[in-house]
């Protein structure tokens, strides 16, 4: 029995290292998934069969230490977003500020020649 175990606990390690060799690598890692990667049915790995207990818990301990690095991704990938929105309006402010900067030197360069006109013919 210590061999089967072996076996399912092989499997439970390549579907947390995402590398399995008989399910499909997005599985959701649960009892019926680590049962099929180790070889065996579906089924094979239940709570009433307290050989499976410490596996069973394993494989729970392994759900709980996914959920908290998506989680982590998921909060990352959020404070990205985030600056990416804050950094998007500080560009197009700053885009506006310039147009009406230029707008600004534009006007203030015709009056500049408007008077520079007005002197060269007053004199």
């Amino acid at each position: 029995m210590k061999n089967i175990l072996d076996e399912y606990y092989a499997a439970l390690e390549r579907l947390k290292n995402e590398v399995p060799i008989k399910v499909s690598k997005n599985s959701k890692i649960t009892n019926d998934s680590v049962a099929l990667e180790a070889g065996r049915k579906k089924g094979t790995i239940k709570k009433s069969r307290p050989i499976y207990s410490e596996l069973i818990e394993a494989i729970k301990a392994v759900n709980i230490e996914k959920n908290k690095a998506t989680q982590q991704r998921e909060k990352k990938y959020k404070t990205l977003k985030e600056n990416v929105a804050k950094y998007k309006v500080l560009w197009e402010e700053s885009l506006a500020r310039e147009i009406s900067l230029i707008h600004e030197n534009h006007e203030l360069k015709q009056q500049l020649t408007k008077f520079t006109c007005k002197d060269l013919n007053t004199d």
